[in-house]
This record gives C-alpha cells, structure tokens and sequence, in this order.
C-alpha cells in the first residue's frame, strides 16, 4: 500500500511517499481500506516532535488520525462490524497512520459513518467532534443557559464546537476574523468577536466554561472572564501532573508538567477555577453518539479544501497556514 511517513522529527521537512505492506490485524481489528483522512494540526505538532516527550512514537511513522472508509477484512472477535461496513473513526494513539490506502483500527474506536455524509465529509469529523464532545459534554457538563466561550471558532475544532454547544442549550461567544462572522452565526453563535479589532476579555464575564485553544497570553485571559466556579479546559496546554498520571507517564514527566503547568494552575485555584488540560482520545461509542446528531441534521461537518493523496504534503502545508475555516481533507479513494 502507499503510505505517507516521517522518518524523523522536523517542521521543515516533507513528508515521505512510500510503499509498505499491509497492515497486521489482531483479532479486535478490522482492515480499512481508507478513502478519505481528515488533516489536523495535532499531525503538525506530532511531525515537528512537539509531543515526542508524551506520545513517544517508534519511527518512521505514518501521520494521520482521521479516517472513513470501507471494512475489508475483521479480526476473529470483532462483532461490531462486518467486511462491506462503512465506517468512520479517530484512531487511538500508537496506532495512528491514516495517511495510507490501508488501516487497521481497534473496534472500539470506530463507528458506523453517518448515512448523509460523504466519505470526504465523514473524515473531518472524528478528531475535532469527539474533542468538543470531550470537553463540552464530559468534561464540563454543559447545561442549557450556561455560558460557553469556544476560541478559534472558524477552525476545525472550534465549527463543530460552537454546534454542539449551541445544541446543548448554550450561549455561545466565540472568536473569528471578520470575514468569518456570517458563518458562525449560521453554526450557532450568538456572540462572534473580532479577535483583529477587539479584546474579548473586555467583552466577555462570568462565564461558565471556556474551551481553549490558543497561546499562553490568551489562556489567562480567558481564566479571567470565567466565574467562580468555572471551567477552563485548555486543548493546547500547558498539561498538568493528572494529564501525566492518565497516560501513566513516567516520574520525569510529572514533574517537567508541574512546573510548566504550574503558574495556571495557581492563577485558576487563586480565582476557584478547575483548570485542566484535554488530550481527546478515540472512542467510537461517543462517535456513534455524534453520529446520531449528524444524521439528525443538528450538526454540520465544515470542509475548507479537499486535496489529493498525492497532495498529502500541501493539505498538511495549508493546515499549518491556519487560514483553513473547518477542516482540511485529503481524498484517498
């Protein structure tokens, strides 16, 4: 099979087409001939090494986290899927690899794609709906008439975000550049703020939960318009020592996360805030449940471009330009 792979850690470098055997399949696998990836910026960072120190992959390594597709082949035990079904999934972490005509993914972290999407469509989804799902639904527990500010809004994650917070009876802010503002709007939003022209710090107060995405600066900025009580759960870091205890990180990387981690979390206790880092995590049993909304209309994927496999390079290129508004995705099949 083809195969798009990094054989080192670097921002600059391209990744590498390459041609690989198929994949094993263990007895809760099923084989997935891809037919579409989605392209995150959790792929960049992985490139550039920015989470070799919690994620230590083996090199080289095939890049890629999102895929829809059509099952193959199922392992001995697998008995939520059959040969013909198509499916949709974020794959879990070690076994990521989506940039492939080939994937061998866990059952567990699959589900069926939703009937009104296209494969292009279904693969935008997984990463950027199960961290919203995350974040809003199990970790903040959003109510109807509670506050939300997403960061980001026009983003991959941010699109789907500001809908299923709206879904879940929210008021929702966000930030975008103006050129997105009618867009938003339409996904939702009832507050879109300028982030060129205006400070949402001065705009914003006693907020619920806030879903953070961007820089340090903006981090404690929006640790200051949350009410007591409030949530501020960050995607982007700093991770904290819980993080480090959920991954079963060894003792050197508790301690290197309480220190970078440190001053926020003071600053949150200091103003009763619950700060927490979020790394999403494959599931497909909350995927089925995104399914449902998607297929109900109450959820729409965003797509900005769609590339050629042979264009892997540049999809990733035009990720890391941060101008796409929702998600970026490569078409296999």
């Amino acid at each position: 099979m083809k195969a798009f792979v990094i054989n080192k850690y670097s921002k600059k470098q391209s990744l590498q087409r390459v041609e690989l055997s198929l994949p094993d399949v263990k007895e809760n696998d099923i084989l997935v001939e891809i037919h579409a990836a989605g392209v995150n910026v959790l792929d960049s960072k992985i490139k550039a090494g920015e989470f070799k120190l919690i994620l230590p992959y083996k090199l080289p390594l095939i890049l890629g986290h999102d895929a829809a597709g059509v099952v193959v082949k199922t392992g001995k035990n697998v008995t939520k899927f059959k040969t013909g079904d198509h499916i949709y999934a974020r794959v879990s972490d070690y076994r990521i690899g989506t940039f492939a005509q080939f994937i061998a993914i866990d059952e567990k972290d699959a589900a069926l794609k939703p009937k009104n999407l296209s494969m292009e469509e279904a693969a935008s989804i997984p990463l950027v709906g199960l961290t919203a799902w995350q974040v809003l639904v199990e970790r903040a527990k959003i109510k109807p008439g509670q506050k939300v500010f997403i960061q980001a809004g026009s983003g991959g994650v941010g699109t789907f975000a500001v809908q299923l917070a709206k879904h879940l009876g929210a008021v929702v802010a966000t930030t975008a550049g103006a050129q997105s503002t009618d867009l938003l709007k339409n996904l939702g939003a009832d507050i879109v703020i300028d982030y060129k022209n205006s400070d949402f710090e001065k705009m914003l107060s006693s907020y619920d939960a806030v879903l953070n995405s961007q820089d340090k600066e903006t981090l404690e900025k929006s640790l200051r318009i949350l009410k007591s009580g409030g949530k501020l759960i960050s995607i982007s870091g700093p991770p904290t020592p819980v993080f480090a205890s959920e991954i079963k990180a060894p003792w050197f990387v508790k301690i290197i996360l309480s220190i970078l981690s440190s001053s926020i979390r003071k600053k949150a206790k200091h103003k009763n805030v619950d700060y927490s880092f979020l790394f999403m995590r494959a599931d497909g049993e909350q995927l089925s449940e995104i399914t449902k909304l998607i297929e109900s209309g109450i959820i729409k994927p965003v797509v900005d471009k769609v590339f050629s496999f042979e264009k892997t390079n540049d999809a990733l290129s035009y990720v890391e330009s941060g101008r796409a508004k929702g998600k970026v995705v490569i078409k296999i099949k």
